[in-house]
Order: C-alpha cells, then sequence, then structure tokens
C-alpha cells in the first residue's frame, strides 16, 4: 500500500477526527457564552452538571502553577508534536483493525480540540461536571480521593478516553489476523 493509498484509504478516519475537533470547539464557544458566570445546571440530577471552568494544568489540573514558557512548553508545544505523530500515523500505518483506527482518530481529533485551546486561549475550557450523589458512594469516593466529583471536562477529554480504551482493547484482546502470505509481504516492500 503507497502512503497516499494508504491516506486515501483512512479519509474515513480523519473526518471523525475533524468531526470530533467541530464539536468540541462548538461546544466550548456554546458553554463560553452560555455558562461562564453561572452556577452549575443540572443535566442529569444526582450524576452530571453543565459547569464552566477553564483549566491552565493538563490531566486534573497537573502543571497549572508552572512558569510559563514551561507550561506552554510542556502542556501546547509537546502535545502540536504528538498530535503530528499520531496524524502521520494514522495516514501511514498498515494496521487494518477498524477497532484501532477509530480509537487513533477519536484520539487525535480530542488532542488537537485541547491543543487548539492551549493555542488560542492558552487554556482548556471544560463543562462537563459527572458526581456521584448517592450517599455510600460519596461518602466512600470523598474518603479515597477528597471529593465525589471527576474533575470537569469536555468532548475532547472524553473522545481521548473513549480513544484510549479502543486502543487498549485492542492491546488486552488483539484479533487475530491470519498471517500475510510470502508474496503479499514482498511485493509490499517494493
Amino acid at each position: 500500500m503507497t502512503a497516499r493509498g494508504s491516506f486515501a484509504a483512512r479519509r474515513a478516519y480523519f473526518a471523525v477526527s475533524l468531526a470530533v475537533l467541530a464539536l468540541d470547539q462548538a461546544t466550548k464557544l456554546a458553554a463560553d457564552a452560555w455558562l461562564r458566570g453561572k452556577g452549575p445546571v443540572a443535566v442529569v440530577p444526582g450524576f452530571l452538571n453543565l459547569w464552566y471552568s477553564r483549566n491552565r494544568g493538563g490531566l486534573f489540573g497537573s502543571f497549572s502553577a508552572l512558569a510559563d514558557p514551561w507550561r506552554v512548553v510542556l502542556l501546547t508545544v509537546l502535545p502540536c508534536v504528538a498530535v503530528l505523530g499520531i496524524a502521520v500515523f494514522l495516514a501511514r500505518t498498515r494496521e487494518t483493525d477498524r477497532g484501532t483506527l477509530a480509537g487513533l482518530a477519536l484520539v487525535l481529533g480530542g488532542a488537537a480540540g485541547n491543543v487548539l485551546d492551549r493555542a488560542v486561549r492558552g487554556e482548556v475550557v471544560d463543562f462537563l461536571d459527572a458526581y456521584a450523589s448517592h450517599a455510600g458512594l460519596a461518602a466512600w469516593l470523598s474518603e479515597r480521593f477528597g471529593t465525589a466529583h471527576w474533575p470537569t471536562f469536555n468532548v475532547a477529554d472524553s473522545a481521548i478516553v473513549v480513544g484510549a480504551g479502543l486502543l487498549l482493547l485492542d492491546v488486552v484482546w488483539p484479533r487475530r489476523r491470519p498471517p500475510e502470505a510470502p508474496e503479499a509481504v514482498l511485493k509490499a516492500s517494493e
């Protein structure tokens, strides 16, 4: 498979990445316009709120206190390199498993969404607040983690988690693929 043929075969996965990026940015603009300065808006009472926040840091707010330019390098420049690497890998890989390719596409779209936020806003807009309201579960979570709320997140974060889950499934339960015939291997290497 040539590099061009490989990219053409991957167009649908790049379309998934672009759809994730577009949905992520649209929801962040909506959250910025409608939720900023408001308290929580219940979506699923006892489980999910819309709650506007901005995150200067990385995962769970890590590195938010890191001084610039180190924070910018760690949370913007390096992720840009990772996004480029994932895009090149997705375009050129010989992988044919749809779950693996979909996982890469979701991670690519989500990572691009958060990188775009950091490049444009200097921080990431988050607005989804999942939490446990059941007294026993809330107490158990609070004892172990200090809160019954998951840190606020967004569409990009969700896509990254689902994509990483698909990639993990491929590692844990790889699909058996028939071995390639020697002629196909020789022809592909030409």
